[in-house]
């Protein structure tokens, strides 16, 4: 067993599996028990944990990737020592890698290939803003999360620009999608990785790598001294300008290529507003310039002899910008003046390709053994059908079932296999291919969280097996909902999401709806305000209860709110009453003097009131029916006949003879 699993680190981190390995290090999936969530934890080989060298070249990581923060960049939390390993936790990312992305989609259609380029692009801008370089770019370094954005991940072999440093001291990148001058050895900087972002956009589009060969050095060969078909002599349906982007990204000359992941960003940005742009560079302008120097014939990477029936030599594929093509035995320039060795009249390549740390340079090229034989995909598959195909069926390799995981794939279905498909192997026949298959999806139960009151931080202790068991998200306490509750107390949980005794799915998210407790309704007040503005507030603004008294008043004006019960300020159960004592004006004193109240519409923003007096008019106007009603004092002797009309219709209960000083 892995010394790691179950062990803690800083007394935080608890290491639960190993999900990946590197050149330098494992990567497990660990649970920060400080801030309850699941995080991915690197951390050194052991059988490089002495080198002091490498112990270098780790903490150099470390200082290297904590500088990044981007939404397109896997995100680093912590680098720390826990007595003498050395670890660096990151974000544990939910997704699959984009090389197994493009195995299940095949060829992709160019929009979403320019969705992907331009997230990558974004991510090597930050890094490369920051003097890092990654120098390693390719699917594999690439996920693929479950909304369709992408991070670019393992800056493990990242190095700063002011630190560069040649192939000829450590292994670095994969041949496929090796820049020019990495395999050459050179310096390196930000343009290697618009390179090999090049060689990702074209195997993106075509559906097919843009240099093929059955040997590392073959490959190799290639991105030195050939250029590949052009995206739409493999796939048409590439628009034009998407052509010319992708092949000047991978131009072999450092001068032609793009200068920047700005650069190449700003072009993508063009393309998609307009697809027609006319960019400022043809094919041509891409080609490599022709030198003086005498050619040197080049050695075969693979003898003909060794491909498989069937199958042009990649190498023979490989074509110069329009109308060059690299053959087999045919002259061929390597950039920079560097020169191939003759040794004894025949042709030899010295060619730089490493893969493995502190692999030497390959000093003469031995062709790949006949015994080698390429690992097939069996993936997606059943049993059945992996043991019917070509390779397996003949006795080159045999199929083994290692185990059965909880997976989304159909009951029976290859999940994943070891070797990996299109790997390389030797040995004797029949080769082992060890596989896992489905064992259909790991469902669990959501508990009942509302049988009995609970808070938030009760349910988390409740929950937290069951998210390091199905890798749940669970919504932070600050983002949950809240609503009011005649019954439960404030922060109780009142209903989750899914519901009780629903299924759990691996990478669900849990939702709270948490109580504010009873509601209330804090009181304004509405002391000298208008009669019909605060019953308006009272019932459809608060929804409280009304009951309105009304009273004579030497000092409040008739109409307006003397007083009110409760006070303002008070908070009161929604739904509640609120009392209203409303001036009726000053009490009758026997003077010259009669108070007219006259009720508004209740329907009606305006209306027209008019009063007439012994048959002259003495008030015509407009008047807000928020008011609820106008009040009117008329004066004068005697007796009096009042008319009242409001918007045309008399007002029969203000209408009548008025005697003064009654």
């Amino acid at each position: 067993m892995d010394q790691y699993i179950g062990k803690m680190l800083d007394n935080r981190y608890e290491i639960l599996e190993l999900i990946g390995s590197g050149g330098m290090a494992n990567v497990y999936k660990a649970k920060c028990h400080r801030l309850n969530r699941l995080v991915a934890i690197k951390i050194l080989k052991n059988e490089l944990a002495d080198n002091t060298e490498f112990r270098r070249r780790f903490r150099d990581e470390s200082r290297a990737v904590a500088q990044l923060s981007h939404a397109n960049i896997v995100s680093v939390y912590d680098v720390s020592t826990s007595g003498d390993t050395e670890y660096i936790v990151m974000e544990l990312i939910d997704g699959i890698t984009l090389k197994q992305y493009m195995e299940r989609r095949g060829r992709m259609d160019w929009r979403e290939a320019m969705h992907f380029i331009t997230q990558i692009m974004r991510g090597l801008s930050h890094a490369h803003s920051r003097g890092i370089v990654h120098r390693d770019i390719k699917p594999q370094n690439v996920m693929v999360l479950r909304d369709g954005s992408v991070k670019v991940a393992d800056f493990g072999i990242a190095c700063l620009e002011n630190a560069a440093q040649t192939l000829t001291q450590e292994a670095l990148g994969s041949v496929h999608y090796i820049s020019p001058e990495q395999a050459r050895g050179d310096r390196t900087d930000a343009r290697s990785d618009i390179y090999s972002a090049g060689v990702v956009l074209y195997e993106m589009l075509t559906g097919r790598l843009p240099f093929e060969g059955d040997s590392a050095v073959s490959v190799a060969i290639q991105h030195l001294s050939s250029v590949p078909l052009a995206p739409r002599e493999v796939n048409p349906d590439i628009p034009e300008q998407l052509e010319l982007i992708c092949m000047k990204a991978m131009a072999p000359d450092l001068e032609k290529r793009y200068p920047s992941a700005d650069a190449m960003i700003a072009d993508l940005e063009a393309f998609r507003k307009n697809p027609g742009v006319n960019l400022d560079f043809e094919l041509s302008d891409l080609r490599p310039e022709e030198t003086d120097e005498p050619t040197q014939k080049l050695r075969s990477a693979v003898p003909p002899q060794l491909h498989r029936q069937g199958r042009e030599p990649s190498y023979e594929r490989g074509r110069r910008w329009e109308e060059d093509r690299y053959e087999d035995e045919q002259p061929s320039r390597l950039s920079g003046g560097k020169k191939i060795a003759l040794i004894g009249g025949g042709a030899v390549v010295v060619v730089v390709v490493l893969f493995f740390l502190f692999r030497a340079i390959f000093a003469s090229f031995v062709p790949a053994a006949p015994d080698t034989y390429t690992v097939p995909k069996l993936v997606g598959m059943t049993e059945e059908q992996a043991n019917e195909q070509a390779s397996v069926a003949d006795g080159t390799f045999q199929v083994v079932v290692a185990g059965t995981e909880a997976s989304d794939a159909a009951v029976g279905e290859i999940i994943r296999q070891d070797p990996e498909p299109d790997t390389e192997k030797k040995g004797e026949l029949p080769i082992t291919i060890n596989v896992w298959v489905s064992a259909g999806e790991d469902v669990g139960t959501m508990p009942d969280l509302t049988t009995k009151p609970m808070t938030y931080d009760q349910a988390m202790t409740i929950l937290q097996d069951l998210v390091a068991e199905y890798e749940l998200n669970v919504q932070p306490y600050e983002e949950t909902q809240k609503e009011y509750d005649d019954e439960l107390a404030v922060d109780v949980i009142k209903s989750t999401t899914p519901a009780a005794n629903e299924e759990l799915h691996k990478g669900d998210t849990i939702t709270f709806v948490l109580s504010r407790g009873p509601q209330t309704v804090p009181l304004i007040d509405f002391t000298n305000r208008e009669r019909a503005w605060a019953e308006d507030q009272l019932k459809n603004v608060l929804g409280l209860e009304v009951e309105v008294h009304e009273e004579a008043s030497d000092t409040v004006e008739a109409g307006l709110v003397i007083r009110q019960n409760p006070t303002a300020t008070t908070q009161v159960p929604a739904g509640s009453t609120v009392e209203l004592w409303v001036s009726t004006g000053p009490e009758s004193s026997g003077n010259e003097e009669e108070l007219l109240i006259i009720p508004l519409p209740v329907d009606k923003e305006t209306a027209e009131v008019q009063i007439v007096v012994d048959g002259t008019i003495v008030f015509n106007e407009s008047v807000d029916c928020k008011q609820g009603n106008v009040p009117y004092t008329l004066t004068g002797t005697g007796t009096v006949s009042v008319e009242v009309y409001v918007d045309g219709v008399m007002d029969v209960n203000n209408t009548r003879e008025v005697t003064f000083g009654e």
